[in-house]
């Protein structure tokens, strides 16, 4: 009995994945813990961005903010929203733009992977991870997961670089990005298609 192989050969495309940096401080902790994820992308051959999020949030410039990060995605094929915990939750700034930024871009995140990675000095990072991740799959995206749940701590970056098993967690996130993009890409090789969006229906329980 013969069996045959078939090779599917992968299209050359230079992947890339944003990062948002949803803290105050543009080169703090968060900034620190996805560069993590980012060296691991790089080494794994996918181009990275980080994206400051910052007070423009909460500036009057939230509305050119998002254009500017909806332009980006578009040519982006994945994404990771990163933020300190600030009372158990993302931080204002984050929360604001992510409102906006789905709303207004949903179209262009469906069935892109993205992870969620919060930093805290101490407690509230689960918490803060079930926020982000709710925005991740009301866009139908995939998420990407780590041995643990994506968190690491320290009040500041040096702190972050202290914690050796958050930083094994930043790296697993951005090796399962990479090995996820390259699934995606190869399914696309072989004629697998993406999956059609239905129209949304929204029911109301009100009567």
């Amino acid at each position: 009995m013969f069996k045959f192989v078939i090779l599917v050969q992968l299209r050359s495309k230079n992947m890339k994945v944003i990062l948002f940096n949803g803290s105050r401080n543009e080169k703090g902790s968060t900034y620190t813990a996805l560069n993590l994820v980012a060296e691991e992308l790089g080494k794994n051959g996918i181009e990275t961005e980080i994206f400051w999020v910052g007070e423009r949030a909460l500036s009057g410039e939230i509305d050119s903010l998002v254009d500017e990060a909806i332009e980006k995605i578009q040519g982006a094929d994945g994404m990771v929203l990163g933020s300190p915990v600030y009372y158990a939750s993302p931080s204002g700034e984050l929360i604001a733009f992510l409102d906006r930024f789905y709303w207004k871009g949903e179209k262009f995140l469906r069935f892109k992977p993205a992870a969620a990675v919060t930093v805290a000095r101490r407690a509230g990072t689960t918490a803060c991870l079930d926020v982000l991740n709710k925005y991740i799959t009301y866009a139908q995206q995939p998420v990407i997961t780590s041995r643990y749940w994506n968190m690491v701590h320290g009040s500041n970056g040096a702190d972050v670089l202290q914690d050796e098993e958050g930083i094994q967690i930043m790296r697993t996130i951005g090796r399962n990005m990479a090995w996820i993009l390259k699934s995606i890409e190869a399914g696309k090789a072989a004629g697998i298609p993406q999956p059609e969006a239905e129209k949304k229906v929204f029911t109301n329980f009100i009567r």
